[in-house]
């Protein structure tokens, strides 16, 4: 790892090499992974003091894909996200420490259907690196699970069979790598 005055700075999210995705288990059988395509955001790192750290997500709900287009449709209204009352999904973080070598412990208010509800989860820190264009990079790598029906979506189905389509627990994942602006 670098030194901390390399590391330290702004930085935007890339979203051309970048991932905010989720899992689902779907008719208690296997598991769905959907991403999605539209997704800004920027942040502060400050490798000496991480909790002058700072996260900022937005996803533009209606961006969701799972590879299929009806599933995706369904995922878009309200028995899911509701993107047209909600267009978006916001993460801020509010608070950051320092959890071991490279990994840091986020704590942020994310906001799903008008919902916010404070989550928790390890993040890994990769870089610096530098781009062909001379670029800073970092990454930052890390998953949580969460019961989605905190944020009021709650659609289910019951299976002939016992069970339901769709669980109550989604991992939410992320692989981010964002480019220092100073």
């Amino acid at each position: 790892m670098a030194d901390a005055s390399e590391l330290t700075g702004k930085y935007n999210l890339d979203p051309a090499h970048s991932r905010i995705g989720f899992v689902a288990r779907h008719a208690m059988v296997t598991k769905v992974r959907g991403s999605f395509n539209e997704i800004q955001g920027n942040g502060y790192l400050d490798v000496d003091n991480p909790a002058a750290s700072t996260i900022e997500l937005e996803i533009e709900a209606k961006s969701v894909d799972t590879r299929n287009a009806d599933r995706d449709n369904h995922l878009r209204s309200n028995d899911f996200f509701d993107m047209e009352t909600y267009p978006k999904i916001t993460f801020v973080s509010t608070a950051v420490s320092k959890a071991g070598d490279d990994n840091y412990t986020v704590v942020g208010d994310l906001t799903i259907k008008g919902v916010t509800k404070s989550i928790s989860f390890d993040a890994e820190l990769s870089g610096p690196a530098k781009d062909p264009w001379g670029n800073s990079r970092v990454g930052l790598e890390g998953r949580v699970e969460v019961n989605r029906k905190d944020w009021g979506i709650s659609f289910n189905a019951p299976l002939e069979t016992g069970g339901v389509l769709v669980s109550e627990k989604v991992t939410l994942e992320f692989e981010v790598s964002a480019v220092k602006v100073g």
